[in-house]
């Protein structure tokens, strides 16, 4: 676990600026994503970020005046987002800690609005850890404040593939582990192996049955990227009012359970219920 770990943040330390941009460069995940999130949120709320990054959402929430707290294993994406907040000119509590470490911060139990794990999972490689992880973020929401939980869909590794080809798939089809990714997919089950780091990836059929363990009411599950991910490069080489009309196309299949696979993340909305 602490090896896994170690990797996770190293990659990350090297890879900051790399990780705020990835938004830029790939903007419609961050577009839905906010698009869902905004329903929700309201200056003044209180909010935890787990394993938030650099800050990309949390200096956004920031600027719309909400208490933010982010918490992150990578000194350099803590580093970066505190240089962030500085040049936005926007407040942001920020602590260096993986997402099992959370008790270890003097973070008030059921004291967020909202909490944010939108990347540990990715990381956690046995399902203990990534149970380990929804409780301890769930215990610092508020009842009826409202969590929101990404995974990385199996299928992204052929859309990486198609988007990033020619030559890619038969490389990675000479791996073991790509045949196992390939399994996961067709049999609706999960995997767990090589990737950007090791990391979990999931079949969209696994999220709700995953998460229903949990003291939550289910409010949405959606792709993150929309139908827009395969031909993202099209679409943004598009003019300013044709991607418009594309972005309000897309935010209609959002929740289409026959679509999800068209994106690379998915979200889990829930609302946290009362202790009995």
């Amino acid at each position: 676990m602490k090896e896994q770990i170690g990797t996770v943040k190293q990659y990350y330390d090297e890879n900051a600026q790399k990780e705020w941009e990835r938004l830029e460069k790939h903007p419609f995940e961050f577009v839905f994503t906010t698009y869902m999130m905004d329903q929700y949120i309201k200056p003044g709320d209180r909010i935890l970020d787990i394993g938030g990054g650099p800050g990309r959402y949390s200096l956004y929430y920031a600027q719309k005046g909400c208490d933010v707290t982010l918490v992150d294993l990578s000194q350099g994406n803590i580093a970066l987002a505190k240089e962030k907040a500085t040049e936005y000119q926007v407040s942001l509590t920020a602590y260096e800690k993986n997402c099992l470490e959370l008790e270890e911060l003097s973070l008030a139990e059921e004291s967020f609005d909202h909490v944010f794990l939108m990347g540990p999972l990715y990381h956690l490689k046995e399902r203990k850890e990534r149970e380990e992880a929804v409780s301890l973020a769930l215990k610092k929401l508020k009842p009826g404040g409202i969590f929101y939980c990404s995974f990385i869909l199996d299928f992204s590794g052929l859309i990486y593939a198609m988007k990033n080809g020619p030559g890619i798939i038969a490389q990675e089809l000479e791996n073991p582990d790509a045949r196992l990714l390939l399994d996961s997919i067709a049999e609706g089950t999960e995997y767990v192996g090589p990737a950007f780091t090791s990391a979990y990836f999931t079949n969209q059929r696994q999220i709700e049955p995953f998460l229903s363990a949990f003291p939550l009411e289910k409010l949405h599950i959606f792709g993150q990227e929309g139908i827009l991910t395969l031909n993202e490069k099209q679409v943004l080489s598009f003019p300013k009012e044709e991607q418009d009309l594309w972005v309000e196309i897309a935010k209609r299949f959002l929740e289409l359970p026959e679509f999800l696979a068209f994106s690379e993340h998915a979200m889990y909305i829930g609302k946290k219920r009362p202790a009995d």
